[in-house]
């Protein structure tokens, strides 16, 4: 118990430090051309999005310029990474849970198992033990019975 603990800090620390280094990262690695295009059709369906439900239905969407663009698209792209990783980490904690809660139904089975093997073996003694008394009593009945002496 104690090292998954551990383990969830860690990755927890991990998932922070990942958040803070994911903008210049995006922003320095992916290609410009990327970026902008992701940027840029982001801001065109949520602008056309938001006209729509405004009731402007066919106006025309100013288009970003290239550095807002870029910037946008290297903010979605840090977001989808940290979205991905977070997503990850439910996956294997439902995982981890399910096994957990497999290994308690398999051990509970056991033990209600184990349970209607010993209910068997006390119903078997006890007839065997009401057999011996009912022998017993077929015993003493069959002795001859003792004289009063008075």
């Amino acid at each position: 118990m104690t090292s998954w603990k551990t383990f969830q800090r860690c990755l927890t620390l991990a998932c922070e430090l990942l958040r803070y280094s994911v903008q210049p990262t995006a922003s320095e690695t992916r290609p410009r051309c990327f970026r902008r295009t992701a940027g840029a059709a982001y801001h065109w369906i949520e602008m056309r999005t938001k006209m729509r439900i405004m009731g402007f239905r066919g106006s025309v969407i100013k288009p970003l310029n290239e550095e807002a663009a870029a910037e946008l698209g290297a903010e979605l792209l840090g977001e989808a990474i940290i979205f991905i990783i977070g997503g990850g980490c439910m996956v294997l904690e439902y995982s981890r849970q399910a096994i957990n809660s497999r290994r308690k139904e398999e051990e509970l089975a056991q033990n209600i198992n184990n349970l209607q093997t010993q209910l068997g073996e006390l119903a078997l003694a006890t007839e065997t033990l009401d057999a011996q008394i009912r022998e017993v009593n077929r015993l003493l009945l069959s002795l001859p019975a003792a004289p009063n002496t008075k």
